[in-house]
This record gives C-alpha cells, sequence and structure tokens, in this order.
C-alpha cells in the first residue's frame, strides 16, 4: 500500500471528512512535488556536478602548467644571476691579487 493511501486511510479512520482528507493528500503531494528532488533531479546534480569538477581539474591542471613554467624561467634567470655573480665575484679577487 502507498504512502498517499495509508495517510487517507488514516485519516478517515479518525472521522475526518472524506473531501478533507483527500485534500490534505492532494496539497501533501504538491507540496512535495515542489519541494523534494526526485531521483530524476539528482541524477541531473551528479552529472552538473561531475561535469564542473572535470572543469576544475583542467583549471587546475592547466593553473599548475603554467607555474612549472614560471619556476623553470625562475630557475634558469636564477643560474644566469648566480653565475654572472660568480665571474664577477672571481674577476674583483683576481683584480685584487693582481693589486697586492
Amino acid at each position: 500500500m502507498s504512502f498517499p493511501v495509508s495517510l487517507y486511510d488514516a485519516l478517515v479512520s479518525i472521522a475526518v471528512p472524506t473531501e478533507k482528507a483527500r485534500a490534505v493528500i492532494d496539497a501533501m503531494e504538491r507540496e512535495m512535488g515542489a519541494t523534494l528532488a526526485t531521483k530524476a533531479d539528482l541524477l541531473l546534480l551528479k552529472q552538473e556536478l561531475k561535469q564542473e569538477i572535470s572543469e576544475f581539474r583542467q583549471e587546475v591542471k592547466q593553473e599548475f602548467t603554467l607555474v612549472r613554467k614560471e619556476i623553470e624561467l625562475l630557475r634558469s634567470s636564477m643560474t644566469v644571476r648566480l653565475g654572472s655573480m660568480q665571474v664577477v665575484a672571481a674577476g674583483l679577487l683576481f683584480a685584487a691579487l693582481k693589486l697586492t
């Protein structure tokens, strides 16, 4: 036996008039239909969430790729700068040794 039929029987058994019992059931079904999610609603939500998660993952991967490229550029730049500082330091050292 379904829930609406059980509820109707329960209302009628406590002396609620038939029309009012039907009105209660109809109002309850309208309200439940408007506010509760159906299986189809949940499946649609699940698909939308999967799509959004997939798009988010792609964005994160792209961001990580950009960060890796920036880090590689910084690494190269730092290597060049460190090498330049070593050359300058060696030149100053040799100049100082030559003067003494």
